[in-house]
């Protein structure tokens, strides 16, 4: 079996300054990895760089068995859907017509999240922010993505809706095959769904570990969020202003 995607010395950043250096890994067919790390610590800047959003300074990224330097929209094309923290809903229109939009039948949708079978008829915009997340991950799961990139799908949200995104998360990986790589603030919460987890620090690989060695360590991974070495001031900054910037696009492009 081969890899979903292969990330091979990877190193990205802003206007040619790299902020990521020296990432490696593979993500095989059903498998779920985790990007944790304090603020900062390239994350983000990771998630754009794979999507196509970020052009690589070095390294290559293989996707579907490709070399792939494709903007976002292409790669969605060929199987990869992003989703973030923003809610990528058309908020004008129903909960029904999201899901037509983006391709997804409603029993698609509500057999992954039964709670938004009640509220079909319900504009986007009234929708709860949970609701809102539930929606969009459906939509990107529903096409039985080959990749899915997760940026912080959770943030802001109640604990039981996390379980509720994260356990669909690994539904789908298990019965569809998704890989998915996802980057996720709830370390405790995201370690018992995932089969592989790197902790990054400084735009460097701090810890390389399987899900098990993670959920025994999690006092170690916990404290890379604890520790200032999370990431230079400067390119935490540059990574938030990229992010708000880029987003839109990737949102508008793999919702």
């Amino acid at each position: 079996m081969d890899p979903v995607i292969t990330v091979k010395d990877m190193c990205t950043g802003y206007a040619g300054q790299p902020v990521v250096h020296d990432l490696n890994f593979d993500v095989m067919p059903g498998e779920v990895l985790c990007l944790l790390g304090p603020n900062g610590a390239g994350k983000t800047t990771t998630m754009l760089a794979l999507a196509g959003e970020l052009p690589l300074i070095e390294g290559e990224v293989h996707f579907a068995g490709m070399k792939s330097n494709a903007p976002l929209y292409k790669r969605a094309r060929n199987g990869m859907s992003y989703v973030t923290e923003e809610r990528s809903v058309f908020k004008g229109m129903t909960l029904r017509d999201n899901l037509r939009i983006g391709g997804v039948s409603v029993d698609e949708a509500v057999a992954l999240f039964p709670e938004l079978g009640k509220r079909l008829g319900v504009r986007g915009g009234l929708l709860s922010g949970g609701e809102q997340q539930m929606l969009t991950l459906a939509r990107a799961l529903g096409r039985k993505p080959r990749l899915l990139l997760a940026d912080e799908l959770s943030l802001g949200l109640a604990p039981l809706v996390v379980d509720r995104l994260l356990q669909a998360v690994r539904r789908a990986a298990d019965e569809t095959g998704t890989a998915v790589i996802m980057v996720e603030q709830h370390a405790h919460k995201a370690l018992n769904y995932t089969d592989h987890a790197i902790v990054m620090r400084r735009g460097r690989v701090g810890l390389d570990l399987t899900g098990e060695q993670a959920r025994h360590r999690i006092g170690e991974v916990e404290q890379a969020y604890l520790t200032s070495a999370g990431g230079d001031v400067n390119a935490g900054e540059a990574d938030l202003a990229a992010h708000h910037q880029a987003r839109p696009n990737a949102n508008n492009s793999a919702g």
